[in-house]
């Protein structure tokens, strides 16, 4: 067989550099007279999504913007948002979308750390950018925008990928030890994670996707460009609140994706009712107790659970039922379910290891930390080889998470490597005495923290939030968790109140743990 002749990128007969921004392209024919999104009144088509995306992208090279130059958005889940992931790459630029609720040093670092050459901001959010220079041009959304896109063409616009592994966008992590870090993403890996997601989350063309997800975190999963693979509609919302969000459930609503505590939030909610059609979601961000898988079970709704961080493009891993898993009782079908899972269909490997890098015994009880390597890893920290190196040693992404293997391969998150308490010698996960707290049918939610103690080094210290009209005391509380763990696991304090969060409902540990060690040197760094 002759081998075929050397060609420049973009003419070989026998290849496409994988991109999201052919996904777009695509959907415009395919399912051109579709919804595409819809953002409060605004309606767009595919083909007219895609038309905008054109007229975005031409009118960015017009106004000088340069191969691999930076697009900061600092913006709600919105049209122009999900725009601005098809149409920045498209004019050759690399995609900076900025967590909403950092403050204004936050975002001014991560727009002057990314070397961003424009902002583009939502009217609301525009007091955020107090702190980034004048000099870094900014765009308001709304008749701003909608002037330079109309300054633009709705011809088609050439790409200026030479490679499926240049950049794509930059994802800053939450910064909670330390300045954020940037996440590069590559063209590959986010046309391999958009295909796996819809494929795992089961999204078709009649599918309407409602974005309580925020599209800043890890891009949206990814399916900011997964829809556009399958013609699904993206139904925006700025932001959540239950009594409108289950309305939207009843009125059309397939598929979601959220955090537990956004679950925790719409469950208790007086809103909450069992649905007339299954809604499915992905849940992910921290492990759901199976008191929650059960009660979203009850409430009609179809759960997978995944997990993975930003440096893997969000998803790495998805907890797929064994045959027969169904007719098992509810609360063991709940306790399986809050298992991580094995790798998707396009990330790559995943294993539990040892500090020799070697694989720990698939028992479900030793733990190691969980590695990554595949196709969804991040190309490395944006300018920051150190921390790169760090996080790549042995050949494998490495994520702080530790976790057990099964004998099936499914791995399951015991603790992150800084939060696992070691109390008079003895490991505590405090994920473990989580969801035996969680299982009190007056707990909402719950975090559980190592806190000094001068007989045992450290011990667990649970914060709890009570549904509302609930009560539970202290003694109460330990007397259930008594009949699911050791002695030597129960939290010996309890402090009731609410749980500082993320913008994504990630539950804010370090400042909890930051508050108890205070004057103290805690051997969590």
């Amino acid at each position: 067989m002759q081998p075929s002749p050397s060609l420049p990128p973009g003419t070989q007969p026998n290849r496409q550099e994988l991109s999201p921004i052919f996904l777009l392209e695509r959907a415009g024919e395919v399912f051109a007279e579709r919804p595409a999104v819809t953002d409060g009144d605004s309606r767009y088509t595919w083909r007219e999504f895609r038309a905008r995306a054109r007229r975005f992208a031409s009118a960015l090279r017009a106004a000088g913007l340069q191969k691999g130059d930076r697009v900061a958005f600092l913006a709600f889940n919105s049209e122009p948002l999900l725009l601005a992931h098809f149409a920045v790459p498209l004019a050759g630029g690399i995609l900076v979308a900025i967590n909403t609720r950092l403050n204004p040093e936050e975002i001014a670092y991560i727009v002057s750390h990314s070397g961003a050459a424009k902002v583009f901001v939502s009217p609301e959010l525009e007091p955020q950018l107090a702190s980034v220079p004048s000099a870094v041009p900014r765009t308001v959304l709304g008749a701003e925008f909608e002037a330079l896109l109309q300054s633009g063409s709705e011809a088609p616009v050439e790409p200026w990928l030479a490679s499926e592994d240049e950049p794509i966008t930059i994802n800053y992590t939450s910064g909670t030890t330390g300045r954020p870090k940037g996440v590069v993403y590559h063209h590959r890996g986010a046309y391999l994670n958009a295909l796996a997601m819809v494929l795992d989350h089961r999204v078709q063309a009649e599918s309407q996707y409602l974005w309580t997800l925020p599209m800043f975190h890890c891009n949206g999963w990814c399916f900011t460009w997964g829809l556009a693979a399958v013609g699904a509609e993206s139904i925006c919302i700025p932001k959540i609140e239950p009594g409108p969000t289950w309305q939207l459930f009843d009125g059309g609503v397939t598929h979601f994706c959220a955090a537990p505590t956004v679950c925790t939030m719409l469950v208790t909610d007086p809103a909450a009712h069992r649905l007339a059609k299954p809604v499915r979601l992905f849940t992910a961000g921290a492990p759901p107790s199976p008191t929650l898988i059960a009660r979203m079970a009850e409430l009609n709704f179809q759960l997978d659970h995944v997990y993975g961080l930003t440096e893997v493009y969000g998803p790495f891993t998805i907890n797929v039922p064994a045959p027969g898993q169904d007719t098992l009782p509810l609360a063991q079908q709940a306790e399986l379910r809050a298992r991580q899972g094995m790798p998707n269909v396009c990330a790559g490997e995943v294993r539990i290891v040892g500090e020799d890098m070697n694989d720990v015994p698939r028992d479900g009880a030793t733990m190691g930390e969980v590695v990554m390597r595949g196709n969804v890893v991040m190309t490395g920290y944006f300018e920051d080889p150190e921390a790169t190196a760090k996080a790549f040693h042995g050949g494998w992404f490495h994520s702080g998470d530790l976790g057990v293997q099964h004998p099936d391969g499914a791995i399951e998150l015991r603790d992150r490597a800084k939060d696992i308490i070691i109390s008079g010698g003895e490991n505590i996960s405090t994920i473990e005495v989580e969801q035996a707290l969680v299982s009190h049918p007056a707990v909402m939610e719950c975090a559980v923290i190592a806190v000094p103690d001068p007989k045992w080094g450290e011990v667990p210290k649970a914060f709890v939030t009570l549904k509302p009209g609930a009560s539970a005391t202290t003694e109460e509380l330990v007397a259930h968790c008594r009949t699911r763990l050791a002695n030597f696991k129960l939290p010996r304090h309890i402090e009731f109140g609410a749980l500082p969060k993320t913008s994504t409902g990630k539950i804010q540990k370090f400042l909890l743990r930051d508050r108890e060690w205070q004057g103290r040197k805690s051997r969590i760094n």
